[in-house]
């Protein structure tokens, strides 16, 4: 028997606790009887303390509010004047074209292919021109134009 104990490894085993035991103990407690006293002078310090953090948070609200519309503000100058950038090429642009466009060598190019003629002398009628009395009323007229049946 000597030989089977010394055979058998001996197994310890833990405490399930370490160090001191800690016990609890429950008490009751009849706060029934107890009645709060009023302090005039806390009460007020309280209202003068959410008085003066209501002053401090309009104040920091106030604050950001202008910030943030300063903010915006820049992003909206910002966006109108990248508008204005693009209206302003755009603009350059189509005042080129209307040059091209307003080019009389080009205009009597066009017009020769179109099979059009230049004006005799006496068919140009200058409406801008000043009669020699000024102060007489002029009349429109009608003149008749001669329309080719060849269209």
């Amino acid at each position: 028997m000597a030989a089977a104990q010394c055979a058998a490894p001996v197994v310890r085993r833990k405490p399930s606790w370490t160090g001191t035991p800690e016990i609890y103990f429950a008490k009751p407690i009849d706060n029934s009887r107890l009645v709060k006293v009023e302090d005039p002078q806390r009460s007020r310090e309280m209202k003068q303390f959410g008085v003066a953090l209501s002053c401090l948070f309009l104040l920091v609200m106030t604050f950001a509010w202008q910030h943030f519309k300063a903010i915006e503000y820049g992003y909206r100058i910002e966006a109108l004047k990248a508008q204005r950038d693009g209206l302003i090429e755009v603009n350059r642009a189509l005042r080129l074209e209307e040059a091209s466009l307003r080019d009389p060598e080009r205009i009597d190019v066009l017009a020769r292919r179109l099979g059009l003629q230049s004006p005799q002398a006496g068919q140009v009628m200058h409406m801008d021109t000043v009669s020699p009395d000024a102060a007489t009323p002029v009349l429109a007229s009608v003149t008749p134009v001669a329309m080719d049946a060849a269209r």
